[in-house]
């Protein structure tokens, strides 16, 4: 999943003073500062695409003299397999909800150290941020930005959309469709079209799925890997299953965009920061998440990329508009009918299974 970008520039030019190598790992020199003695002052993050505040990683540097290399991934299949042979040397990763709990079941996670990270107070008291099923008593992580899966969508040639009706029941827009390369969150939303909850078990719910799927494929462009977005913008689709963020990004750009989380109930994430086992600077790490849980470089950071925050305190300092808009908190109705991925234990063989169908159909 692509992650936005600085508004109101383009994300290209975002892109560009992050540094071109991006895709490679960004490396970012500075100077040397007192503090850290026991480890080298060098972090190795691993995280999304574009999901980093303007300032947070120069604030970092000048706060303690750290030396960052920063690499992207796309997804977290694509984390997930990098580390699942071990870990080639990265401090900092950013799991989403299921994904660190599959981590947390096969120790590709150390516990925190709550003493080095004194903004935890920050974090919203709410249970599913400080408590959450996925890792209780946060030792495995703290979270780093929420939101949610739903359909950006141009309405000048579609009209108002609010189900997901308009993806998996229609012709109506066959050939302009866009859905996520994203195995759960297909056929979870699949799932939910159908009435059942998206993280079913049942083998006959998700055969159903399947064949919904397999159904509409010949209405459906493309899946998207990172690109919903970009697609939408284009004019290439009129509709794309993305990433709350990614779509609230493109309205600042095109005002014939619009995202809706679908009266079905939507998809709820929550991204993670998180140390992998054999991290070789666990102290710079606790040290950055830390800086991220700061509330004013928290709030730069959510300004900045435009996904909901976790941090109650930073929330303080978030645009009003941002905080006014539906996009990025949804209403409470909505999120009431939503769920949040969750590990489906051996049915995950069902999901691979049905996913590679509906492929290969």
């Amino acid at each position: 999943m692509i992650r936005t970008l600085i508004r109101p520039s383009s994300r290209r030019s975002l892109l560009k003073g992050l540094g071109a190598a991006g895709a490679a790992g960004v490396a970012i020199s500075i100077l040397p500062s007192k503090g850290f003695a026991a480890e080298e002052k060098k972090l190795n993050i691993y995280n999304w695409d574009t999901y980093i505040g303007k300032t947070t990683l120069d604030t970092f540097k000048q706060k303690t003299g750290i030396e960052v290399q920063y690499d992207l991934y796309a997804s977290n299949e694509e984390l997930f397999a990098k580390l699942k042979a071990g870990n080639p040397g990265y401090d900092v990763i950013v799991p989403t909800d299921y994904t660190l709990a599959d981590m947390i079941a096969v120790n590709m996670v150390q516990a925190l150290d709550h003493s080095k990270i004194p903004n935890i107070m920050n974090i919203d008291p709410d249970s599913k941020f400080s408590n959450p099923v996925y890792n209780p008593g946060l030792k495995y992580g703290l979270p780093y930005m929420w939101g949610t899966v739903g359909l950006g969508y141009r309405p000048s040639k579609t009209g108002p959309i609010d189900s997901l009706a308009a993806i998996f029941d229609s012709d109506k827009y066959s050939g302009r469709i866009a859905l996520l390369d994203d195995q759960r969150s297909v056929l979870g939303y699949a799932l939910k079209f159908l009435g059942y909850t998206l993280n079913s078990t049942n083998p006959d719910e998700v055969t159903k799925a399947r064949d919904l799927l397999i159904k509409q494929k010949k209405h459906i462009k493309t899946l998207a890997g990172d690109n919903g977005q970009d697609l939408l913008l284009a004019g290439e689709v009129d509709i794309t299953m993305e990433y709350n963020g990614d779509i609230v990004q493109i309205m600042h750009e095109d005002k014939d965009i619009a995202y809706v989380v679908p009266k079905e109930g939507g998809i709820v994430w929550i991204d993670n920061i998180a140390i992998p086992t054999g991290a070789p600077h666990p102290d710079n790490a606790h040290a950055f998440i830390n800086h991220v849980n700061d509330p004013e470089v928290n709030a730069e950071l959510t300004n900045t990329i435009q996904y909901a925050t976790p941090n109650a305190a930073a929330r303080k300092l978030v645009n009003a508009d941002d905080l006014k808009n539906p996009a990025i908190y949804p209403p409470a109705e909505l999120l009431s009918k939503s769920e949040s991925i969750a590990p489906v234990g051996d049915a995950l063989r069902l999901y691979d299974e049905a996913w590679t169908a509906f492929k290969a159909a």
